[in-house]
């Protein structure tokens, strides 16, 4: 089975899977290495590897600064690659990023060095709608998935086009906040987004942002494919690396298992 094949099973099952995102570069890569197993031993379901940049314009401060870290160390691309080699070794794994590095080493060499490295995808969160084509086109010669964050505000007129050449899943935020957002969140306008997006694509949807608690992650898994959780592992990871580990089974353990195969709303 291929890591896309194995991302598209994990997805389509009725329990809600876990996500963890880790900034790539954070640590030196034997003691990252160590931390990505700790995570998938505390059943984190996926990965996803952050590409640090320095104008990570939609996180907040944890993990801006953990990116910072990473930039200060160098070499933030190799590290990326690294830690996807090891990362895809342990559970499906996809890489966040935003536009600016893609542009920078060019869409199809980056392709290419995250497939070959083992990732099932690439997700641009800031994908600018005149490259898109190019890039899709790139992801799909080197036989990535292509995953779409999509606004909360998008309206119903626009998701055609916004959902346009995804591929993988669709990103649905859970809230309009910057990632670390530790507020209440709205479920049923969350849930009312995800079905808006079902009735465009036959996508699995996930969710992030502003999941900051394990009761929160409970609250939203019934209406998404997966959770995947930033700021709380790397908050962790960069004061008390030892603790992510007990993060993510804490949110691994809040997500309810289904009773039934009844579809999600």
């Amino acid at each position: 089975m291929t890591t896309a094949d194995s991302l598209h099973a994990l997805l389509a099952q009725p329990r809600c899977s876990l996500g963890v995102f880790v900034p790539a570069g954070l640590h030196p890569l034997a003691t990252e290495r160590r931390h990505l197993d700790q995570l998938a031993q505390a059943d984190a379901d996926l990965f996803e590897v952050g590409l640090a940049t320095e104008n990570a314009v939609l996180d907040g401060p944890v993990i801006q600064a953990a990116y910072h870290r990473a930039l200060r160390r160098g070499n933030v691309l190799d590290a990326a690659v690294r830690a996807v080699e090891h990362a895809a070794g342990l559970r499906p794994t996809v890489v966040m990023t935003y536009w600016e590095p893609v542009r920078r080493h060019g869409p199809e060499h980056l392709a290419h060095l995250f497939a070959d490295a083992g990732a099932a995808g690439v997700m641009v969160v800031d994908l600018p709608a005149r490259h898109a084509v190019r890039w899709h086109d790139a992801a799909r010669a080197a036989g990535l998935r292509t995953p779409c964050l999509v606004p909360r505000t998008t309206p119903d007129t626009r998701l055609p086009a916004a959902v346009a050449g995804a591929s993988g899943w669709l990103y649905a935020p859970a809230s309009t906040a910057p990632t670390g957002y530790r507020g209440p969140l709205d479920v049923p306008a969350l849930a009312d987004f995800t079905q808006r997006l079902r009735a465009v694509s036959p996508l699995p949807v996930v969710s992030g942002v502003g999941i900051s608690t394990p009761a929160l992650a409970a609250r939203v898994a019934p209406v998404v494919n997966g959770v995947v959780i930033g700021t709380p592992v790397v908050r962790a990871l960069a004061t008390a690396p030892d603790r992510a580990a007990d993060v993510t089974a804490a949110f691994a353990q809040a997500l309810p298992t289904p009773t039934s195969t009844e579809p999600r709303a």
